[in-house]
């Protein structure tokens, strides 16, 4: 497994607010940037995307630790497997640190071709859930 691991973000929001809207895809699209996305597709657990220079994405969601942790696996036709979590920790003033992990199964090849692409849309990804105005 290859790792790709955001930079831990604060977010001006309570853990319970984030979790609500990661944990249900219907909720997601709006956070991912329009320009590196294409085709979403969303359907409660699991959704299809596409995504910039990486090709076509699945993503479902595998397990869920209320207001800490939300676990996402492949589904479906993708060029490689991988898992990805968000996690999340509140802290004591109503604002919550978050970070993204990719573990990608790369081929050598792929992980030459991959490596970039993916890295930047780990940060853009942490980026998008960051910004976004729960």
């Amino acid at each position: 497994m290859t790792r790709f691991e955001s930079q831990v973000k604060t977010i001006p929001h309570p853990a319970a607010r984030i979790y609500g809207m990661l944990s249900d895809f219907d909720n997601f699209s709006a956070m991912l940037p329009g320009d590196k996305i294409k085709n979403w597709e969303s359907f409660g657990d699991s959704c299809r995307f596409e995504v910039d220079k990486v090709g076509p994405v699945g993503l479902k969601i595998v397990d869920k630790e209320d207001n800490k942790t939300i676990k996402y696996t492949a589904d479906g036709k993708v060029p490689f497997n991988f898992f990805l979590w968000i996690q999340l920790k509140e802290m004591e003033d109503g604002k919550s640190k978050m970070k993204i992990t990719l573990d990608a199964e790369l081929n050598p090849m792929m992980k030459m071709v991959a490596k970039g692409p993916l890295e930047k849309f780990v940060g853009v990804l942490a980026d998008g859930v960051a910004g976004y105005n729960y």
